[in-house]
């Protein structure tokens, strides 16, 4: 009987690599060998990379995707190859976005910045571009961040989409971002946005003060069968939470903030307002 070799995907991002490419190859019902001919590599190549003797590359993770038919999708190998290579991802994060891209409603608030999902691709490369100059990272991996962006929207774009919930605070349309013209385009963006069947934008003004709820990026997903996922992030850290203990009070505050927050049809006015240069 051939070794089974147990793999901890917490213990790094290419053990997470491993331990994913076992359990898609196994779900199929695949040998390490058929995975290997379908690929162009061999089952001992296969092997190396789910028992990280070997390093994934970007061929190999594009071959893969190919192989398990998720080329486009936001959970895609060759995502997860450039985490590794790049690591521009905060943890929690990857795997957020894989659930994400299946959920059938998404609850957004944000503070000072417009929610990624949310971005146009100018306003990402601005904050991309800026975070370059600052020497946090490279243009290598800014470059990578807006790409990696662009794909997680699309994956939201599905016959049949999610509701997407999003409430801002008053600050994220008031800051600019990249130049003027960037700035307007993001604001039609967020009108275009609230226009949209299947979504809600709110902003939580000013005024609420100190009965803002939350003071950092919240995210809650409810997932198809029901179940709720809570993300939440800071500067540096990002966590990924399923229990519903911890999840349901992240709930609870955000329906309160919506209740306290201006109306859709109040939200969109202000932007109108802010573009037209109106107080």
């Amino acid at each position: 009987m051939v070794n089974r070799n147990e793999l901890n995907p917490e213990a790094s991002p290419e053990a997470a690599f491993g331990a994913r490419l076992r359990s898609s190859r196994e779900e199929r019902g695949w040998r390490q060998d058929d995975l290997g001919e379908r690929i162009g590599y061999s089952g001992r190549h296969v092997s190396g990379v789910e028992n990280r003797r070997k390093s994934p590359t970007r061929k190999f993770a594009t071959a893969v995707d190919a192989a398990f038919g998720i080329e486009g999708t936001a959970d895609t190998f060759e995502r997860a190859w450039r985490e590794i290579r790049h690591g521009v991802l905060l943890q929690g994060f990857p795997e957020y976005v894989g659930l994400e891209g299946r959920a059938a409603e998404i609850k957004l608030f944000e503070s000072g910045l417009i929610p990624g999902p949310l971005q146009t691709r100018e306003y990402a490369q601005a904050l991309a571009d800026s975070a370059v100059e600052l020497g946090a990272i490279t243009r290598e991996q800014a470059d990578e961040r807006v790409s990696f962006l662009m794909e997680r929207q699309t994956a939201l774009v599905r016959t049949l989409p999610p509701l997407v919930v999003a409430v801002l605070d008053e600050s994220c349309i008031h800051r600019p971002i990249g130049s003027p013209a960037v700035m307007d385009a993001q604001l039609q963006h967020l009108i275009d946005f609230a226009a949209q069947p299947n979504t809600m934008l709110q902003l939580a003004p000013y005024s609420l003060g100190e009965r803002r709820p939350f003071d950092r990026l919240v995210n809650l997903l409810t997932l198809q069968d029901r179940s709720v996922v809570s993300y939440v992030e800071s500067q540096t850290q990002g966590h990924l939470d399923r229990e519903l203990p911890s999840v349901l009070p992240l709930v609870r505050a955000y329906h309160q903030l919506q209740a306290v927050s201006l109306s859709q049809t109040a939200s969109v006015d202000l932007i109108h307002e802010l573009r037209k240069g109106t107080p």
